[in-house]
Order: C-alpha cells, then sequence, then structure tokens
C-alpha cells in the first residue's frame, strides 16, 4: 500500500476505501470531503516532509497525483533541486 493510501486509512478509519480507489480518481468527486482534503495535506507535509502550497493543492487530485508530487519534491530536496 502507498504511502498516500496509508494516509486516507488514518483519515477515512477503514482500508475498504483506500483499497477500492484507483490511482486517477478524484478524491473530491469519491466522497472525500473538502475537511479530510486539507488534512491529507497536512498529514502528507508532516509526514513526508514536503512543503505544500495552496497552488499546489488545486493541482492535487488524485492519489496519483499525490504519489507525483512528493515523489518529485523529496527528491528535489534530498538533491538540493529546486
Amino acid at each position: 500500500m502507498s504511502t498516500i493510501r496509508e494516509l486516507l486509512v488514518e483519515l477515512t478509519g477503514t482500508t475498504e476505501y483506500a483499497d477500492t480507489m484507483g490511482d486517477d480518481v478524484d478524491l473530491a468527486a469519491s466522497g472525500i470531503d473538502s475537511g479530510d482534503l486539507v488534512r491529507l495535506v497536512l498529514l502528507v507535509e508532516q509526514r513526508l516532509g514536503v512543503e505544500i502550497t495552496a497552488e499546489d493543492m488545486e493541482k492535487l487530485r488524485t492519489i496519483a497525483d499525490y504519489e507525483r508530487f512528493v515523489a518529485e519534491h523529496s527528491v528535489a530536496g534530498a538533491t538540493g533541486g529546486a
């Protein structure tokens, strides 16, 4: 299970949602409310050490989006890149 899926399990309290969710399904359209989306962003920032701006949040719609974002920003931070 991906880290983003693990965070979704923590937010929803069940593995069912994260297990059945496709990587490219829009999270907001799938039933996650805006409060949980904000909490997901906060968890990603806290647990994975990446900063997510309001502009970034607008682009993060799916599990795949979050995974790409974290991978790109973790690598950039580790290598000193932008």
